[in-house]
């Protein structure tokens, strides 16, 4: 015990150098500091592991099967508003090219419309049934006006026959008329004749005082009577002479009549076209949109396609389509197909217009500037996407193959 140091004390007392050491409470805020900052350190981690993709994060997924983003409905690391099946997410490369895309005929659908003219014709007749194959030019349908559109026909028909009669009737007239001028013509040449001859006798007997002047008269008058006669014969078989008979202007006009006749049935056998639906190309039936008794409607009658060679339409964001060319491979699924397609980029827009194929999701960008890529499908995927016009893909495009071929 030091001097001075109380004696009811049980421990020594030691004086404490406060410069140099630490408040308790100052170590309590370091722990409770450090707490705070792993959740930081470990968001941070997770960022850039996902942006950068380090080999090592690569070989942990490779090892433990697991997918970037497969726990999530909605993957942020894979382009907006396309959500890739797994099988193709398993072989997905950064470099690829993924787009909304849907099946369609070459040269798409064909909208089979009721023909031109028809106005308030109803479907009569069905002639096809869905998945027929049809030719160009076949008749698919069949209107309620084809008895009207008979009718005319018949009645053009008729016209025609009488303008036919009234040409020859024409014909008929106008060489009996030529006869009876000719007939007249010889007649009245003769009554002159005899005129002329009379008129020099009776000349003759005046002079030797043995007739009187009153039948000299009379011979005079007959004979200049005769002479009318023949100048207007004359010029009554001038209307004939002077011109063959189909030139004659009553034949003319008949002839007329008769090609107006034969153009009205040329007509009403072209309006009989009206009552048939042929259809516009080569093609498989694929939907009917009317049945018989049915007014036709706005969108057709029914669609036809050509399946024979399925494409697909691809709408590729602007910002990608850079690094897209003709004949690269695409491949197409969805989840309505048991297997993928398989396709080259056969053509690429010109234009760049809004999104037309939007998913499911209700927040998604609907207004996406997008350029339409044409994919050609091989074919033995046009076999199975034949069955399947206007279903909804998702295509990727292998942009690799061209790139690497660059020198």
């Amino acid at each position: 015990m030091t001097e001075g140091q109380d004696p009811d004390l049980p421990l020594e007392i030691i004086a404490k150098n406060s410069a140099v050491a630490v408040p308790s409470r100052w170590r309590f805020r370091a722990r409770y500091f450090l707490v705070l900052l792993v959740p930081v350190l470990m968001f941070s981690g997770a960022v850039i592991g996902m942006y950068f993709q380090p080999p090592a994060l690569q070989k942990f997924y490779a090892l433990t099967g697991l997918q970037p983003g497969a726990g999530s409905a909605s993957p942020i690391a894979l382009p907006p508003e396309i959500i890739l099946p797994k099988d193709m997410a398993e072989t997905m490369r950064t470099s690829d090219v993924v787009g909304l895309a849907r099946l369609m005929p070459r040269g798409d659908i064909s909208y089979v419309a009721p023909p031109y003219g028809a106005g308030d014709a109803r479907v009569a007749e069905i002639l096809v049934t869905e998945s027929d194959v049809v030719k160009q030019g076949a008749m698919v349908a069949r209107l309620d006006n084809q008895g009207q559109l008979e009718s005319a026909i018949l009645l053009a028909e008729a016209n025609l026959a009488v303008r036919q009669a009234t040409v020859v009737q024409t014909r008929a007239v106008i060489e009996n008329s030529r006869n009876e001028a000719l007939a007249s013509l010889a007649q009245a040449q003769s009554v002159a004749a005899e005129a002329t001859a009379n008129l020099s006798r009776t000349n003759d007997l005046s002079a030797h005082g043995v007739t009187t002047q009153s039948a000299l008269d009379a011979a005079i008058a007959a004979e200049r009577q005769a002479t009318a006669a023949v100048e207007k014969a004359e010029a009554t078989l001038a209307r004939y002479a002077s011109a063959k008979v189909e030139d004659q202007p009553d034949v003319i006009v008949a002839s007329r009549n008769l090609e107006a006749a034969q153009a009205e049935l040329a007509r009403a056998r072209n309006d009989l076209i009206r009552s048939a639906v042929v259809a516009p190309i080569s093609g498989t039936v694929l939907n009917i949109h009317a049945r018989p008794g049915q007014r036709p409607p706005t969108e057709g009658l029914m669609e036809i396609g050509d399946t024979s060679q399925m494409m697909a339409e691809v709408e590729i964001y602007q910002d990608r389509i850079s690094i897209v060319e003709i004949g690269q491979p695409v491949e197409l699924v969805a989840a309505a197909l048991n297997r993928t397609l398989q396709g080259r980029v056969a053509t690429i827009g010109l234009t760049v217009g809004r999104q037309g194929l939007l998913s499911d999701d209700t927040a998604a960008n609907t207004d996406a500037r997008v350029i339409r890529v044409m994919v050609e499908l091989d074919e033995a995927s046009s076999v199975i996407a034949a069955r399947f016009t206007n279903l909804e893909v998702i295509a990727r495009i292998d942009t690799d193959i061209h790139v690497l071929a660059k020198p």
